[in-house]
């Protein structure tokens, strides 16, 4: 009896152990700086299942899988795919399977009813993942989840200010709804980030001006439902264009309070594509809950703080053609030999319907 007692207490312990050990891979306890290592570029023509690879938007890394999402709104889908790591460097992305997701009813989406942003796995091995919808067209945003083979499983309860509004003041941007997605860094919950402010909260980011919040709010996974938010200051569009935009396209949790943040500038006219990318360190720790604030323009509240962490500015002479495309993915992957984290961005190329695009991954190491 005393033998089975000791032998039941080590396996509790040894359990404990293996859980806590998880827990803390799930979370990094400090980021002082990113340093690049490489970056391929997946071939403009890549096609699998005979179907072109493009619009690459949002990257998970889970157990030893990469998930990414296309934004293709003719046929949402995703990718499952192997992306090794040798001797310290990126290897091309090979991709094992494809995806298509499915609306409550179990069929393929008609084009244009969804427009994947951004995905993650779910610690139950599903996949959450975002739609802009179409606000010019009427069509609401939504957040889902769906199995691994694309069934519809359930759905996030959206407050009505993310929604299609009768009153043009108010709502989303067209193009500028849920852009980013994260899970919790203790997995039991996820985080999202609208690209653009709401109407009612603040401007579209210039060049010249950027009273633009957008929300980062907090998802209840077990209830479904947005339960807190917090106001990011957007920076101002980093040079002219005759078309000018900046936003959040990703985010990640990753200690209590703490993100990164990646926001992408554009504008148009510029030789090298004209996108400015940086990735901030964001802590929401003396932030105001902003969530029973429909609208942030005259309202008192104290926004996350954030701190430049990456101007890819810095790396550009080591990217291909000295280019930052339009990067929108980004995500936590393996650790490298000496124990440290790794981080890998991805570009969505628009299928180069507005030129030519890279669909650039790169890996940082985390130290």
């Amino acid at each position: 009896m005393a033998f089975k007692q000791i032998y039941s207490l080590l396996i509790i312990t040894l359990l404990l152990s293996c859980k806590s050990s998880s827990l803390l891979q799930s979370k990094t306890q400090e980021i002082r700086q990113l340093d690049f290592v490489n970056e391929v570029i997946i071939p403009a023509d890549a096609m699998y299942e005979d179907i072109a690879v493009g619009g690459l938007s949002s990257i998970d890394y889970m157990d030893g899988k990469w998930y990414i999402i296309s934004d293709d709104r003719k046929n949402p889908r995703f990718y499952i795919a192997d992306i090794k790591i040798e001797n310290g460097k990126l290897q091309l992305p090979v991709f094992t399977s494809m995806v298509n997701f499915k609306d409550t009813l179990g069929i393929a989406f008609k084009s244009g009813l969804a427009d994947p942003e951004s995905l993650r796995v779910t610690p139950s091995n599903d996949i959450i993942w975002s739609s802009e919808g179409n606000i010019s067209k009427g069509i609401n945003p939504f957040i889902r989840t769906s199995s691994m083979d694309g069934a519809f499983k359930n759905a996030i309860a959206i407050p009505s200010r993310y929604l299609v509004q009768n009153d043009i003041a108010s709502g989303p941007h067209n193009n500028g709804v849920f852009e980013a997605l994260s899970r919790n860094y203790d997995n039991k919950g996820f985080w999202v980030t609208t690209e653009l402010p709401l109407k009612q909260d603040g401007i579209v980011p210039t060049a010249s001006d950027a009273n633009s919040p957008v929300r980062i709010a907090y998802i209840d996974h077990e209830r479904k439902t947005f339960k807190k938010e917090y106001a990011y200051m957007l920076d101002k569009v980093a040079r002219e264009g005759k078309l000018e935009v900046n936003g959040v396209t990703e985010i990640l949790s990753y200690n209590e309070h703490s993100f990164l943040v990646l926001e992408r500038s554009y504008a148009s006219g510029h030789d090298d594509g004209g996108n400015d990318v940086k990735i901030y360190q964001v802590s929401t720790k003396n932030a105001t809950d902003v969530n029973d604030l429909n609208s942030l323009s005259n309202s008192s509240y104290t926004p996350a703080t954030k701190k430049l962490l990456l101007d890819f500015s810095s790396v550009r002479s080591q990217l291909t053609d000295g280019i930052v495309d339009n990067i929108e993915g980004m995500t936590f992957g393996p650790n490298f030999e000496n124990g440290n984290r790794s981080l890998v961005v991805i570009s969505d190329n628009n299928f180069n319907s507005f030129g030519k695009q890279l669909s650039q991954i790169i890996l940082f190491e985390i130290k």
